[in-house]
């Protein structure tokens, strides 16, 4: 059996082996990573034989941790990375470029169809129907979009959404509330197999599913870093969170909204989690809460999201498509039966 998991911010760790009768045997690890000295290679490679292939990660990075000689140096990796690699190898994952990755861009929808498309291409990805997609969201009117879990009537002032022209819609994943306008966001969807993050716990997978967006944000000379669990920083302030929802169907959703050029007043009157942020704070502006992307890059939000794009095909072999007449129509019919109906948006009041 053979894993490979890319650290995010670190390097490649790589291992085979094999289980007999339940046990693992032939066990070598391999990568790009730093270790020093020599001779802790072979006594990670002596703690892991003769382990339970059931053994939980943890177990793994104990028994690696307990094995390391004294003063042993890793760089670029950990036991628990190496614990990780162990469980994809064990459950056979999958690795990016397995896949023939798609990137779609557009068009500008209304935000209640986002959410059911959201649902749809993840569902199909999970059922063969399409190949694991990354998709650019443009948005045709101003919307609040929930976590699946939060309060309406604690997340939102309805009465100043109303007054701003704001959309307010709850999305499948969890996590907290996206401010959304047109132009002012940069937000995508990854939809893959579930085989692409097996062995993964969710804070890794967070991480491992966005390091793409973090090389991106890099070449454009972002000092960005991936902060557990889900949120994309800079040391001058945050540039944007992710959610994930992982389907029965066999797909994962991973979506992420980074700011470029967000009005934090006017986010502080429509969304009342961020006026306690900022009573917390004791600042008087969202806007010193917030470090857009245009503030930092000087590049107009489409030159960001071709540099993206390219970023993302470059690293993953991916091919330009597009929603098809009947994913849309399915995404209709889900706005209709679930995500347009007040039972969905006010199912947590």
């Amino acid at each position: 059996m053979h894993g490979e998991f890319k650290v995010p911010g670190g390097k490649l760790v790589v291992v085979d082996l094999e289980v007999e009768g339940g046990v693992i045997s032939g066990f070598r690890l391999a990568g790009d990573f730093f270790l020093e000295p020599d001779s802790a290679l072979e006594a990670i490679d002596s703690a892991i034989n003769g382990m339970p292939a059931d053994s939980e990660a943890a177990a793994f990075a104990k028994a690696i941790s307990a094995a390391l000689p004294a003063g042993a140096l890793l760089l670029g990796f950990s036991p628990e990375a190496v614990a990780t690699t162990i469980r994809r190898a064990l459950q056979r994952a999958t690795g990016w470029r397995d896949y023939e990755w798609q990137v779609i861009q557009g068009p500008a929808l209304d935000p209640v169809l986002q959410m059911a498309l959201d649902q749809v291409l993840s569902e199909e990805v999970g059922a063969g129907i399409r190949k694991p997609t990354m998709r650019i969201w443009e948005w045709e009117k101003p919307a609040v979009v929930l976590g699946s879990f939060q309060s309406v009537k604690n997340e939102v002032d309805e009465e100043n959404a109303a007054k701003h022209g704001f959309d307010i819609v709850r999305r499948i994943s969890g996590g907290g509330a996206m401010f959304m306008e047109a132009g002012s966001v940069i937000t995508y969807s990854i939809y893959a197999p579930a085989d692409l993050v097996q062995g993964m716990s969710f804070a890794d997978s967070y991480a491992f599913l966005d390091e793409w967006v973090i090389v991106a944000l890099k070449s454009l000379g972002i000092d960005a870093s991936y902060v557990p669990l889900n949120d994309i920083t800079s040391p001058t302030g945050k540039i944007g969170g992710a959610a994930q929802k992982r389907l029965g169907s066999g797909a994962v959703l991973h979506h992420v909204t980074m700011s470029y050029d967000m009005d934090g007043d006017k986010m502080v009157e429509v969304l009342r989690i961020g006026r306690e942020k900022m009573s917390d704070k004791g600042t008087k502006s969202a806007n010193k809460r917030v470090d857009p992307l245009r503030s930092q890059t000087g590049l107009s939000r489409a030159e960001i999201i071709d540099r993206m794009k390219a970023t993302f095909s470059g690293l993953y072999g991916a091919t330009p498509d597009q929603i098809t007449a009947d994913e849309l129509a399915k995404a209709e019919q889900l706005v209709a039966e679930k995500f347009g109906t007040e039972e969905w948006l006010r199912r947590v009041p």
